[in-house]
């Protein structure tokens, strides 16, 4: 696969320690939601024992004019090259990568279930595609779990977003309590909270995005709830 120059175009806080930067899609660049692409710095003023490459979540829509990333601002030479580049600067792209793709089984529908603060744009891909008029059911769920609410980026567009299409619905959940007028449900989620969110546990297929130890301990959940293997896609992310 060829390498890809961009452009940075657009950078701005997300959330609590969190921001969204925006690229240039290069001519021609297609993706499906739900990919990451890997994004190197070119002669960065520092750089660290991790070097100039990150994989970042692709977490605009494939049909937006640009490449979106967000994610929790660490104290790593890279993030704060990142933070601190000018508007226009160039970065070298390597995508489009990862299989973490919505199923085509349109008589499934799929709930998300997301830990921390990068991967939220995994569901967030799939609640920003467009309506699927031949979808045979009606929703898709996002169960979002972080450990404070008000980290969690974006967290009003997606409902918005949904009230405004057929066949979506999103519910968020934070450990903690939110100091941004969140009034939605909050607490882990769990066996209870997925049974007053998904009326046939069975029938959906469920996409689970967050730390290894996240992805675990919601696939031991599911299991213990009945859901096949089968019926489970993860993609776990580690923290940089």
């Amino acid at each position: 696969m060829s390498l890809l120059r961009t452009k940075l175009v657009k950078k701005e806080k997300a959330a609590e320690g969190t921001m969204l930067f925006q690229f240039e899609k290069p001519e021609g660049f297609t993706y499906t939601a739900g990919q990451f692409a890997d994004y190197t710095l070119l002669e960065p003023s520092e750089t660290d024992a991790e070097a100039n490459t990150r994989g970042f979540t692709l977490a605009s829509a494939p049909y937006e004019p640009n490449l979106m990333c967000t994610t929790r601002m660490r104290d790593t030479a890279f993030k704060r090259v990142l933070k601190n580049m000018p508007l226009g600067t160039d970065v070298e792209l390597d995508a489009p990568y990862g299989s973490f793709t919505l199923h085509s089984k349109l008589d499934r529908p799929a709930v998300f279930l997301t830990g921390g603060i990068e991967n939220h744009a995994c569901a967030q891909h799939h609640l920003a595609i467009g309506p699927r008029q031949d979808w045979a059911h009606d929703y898709v769920v996002l169960l979002q779990q972080a450990s404070r609410g008000c980290s969690i980026p974006g967290r009003a567009e997606p409902c918005g977003r949904c009230r405004s299409q057929r066949h979506r619905r999103a519910h968020y959940d934070g450990a903690g309590k939110s100091r941004h007028g969140w009034t939605g449900e909050t607490g882990y989620v769990d066996a209870a909270m997925l049974a007053r969110h998904i009326q046939d546990l069975s029938a959906p297929i469920y996409y689970l995005c967050g730390p290894a130890r996240m992805v675990t301990a919601m696939r031991s959940l599911l299991n213990g709830a009945g859901v096949d293997d089968d019926d489970i896609r993860t993609e776990e992310f580690t923290g940089y």
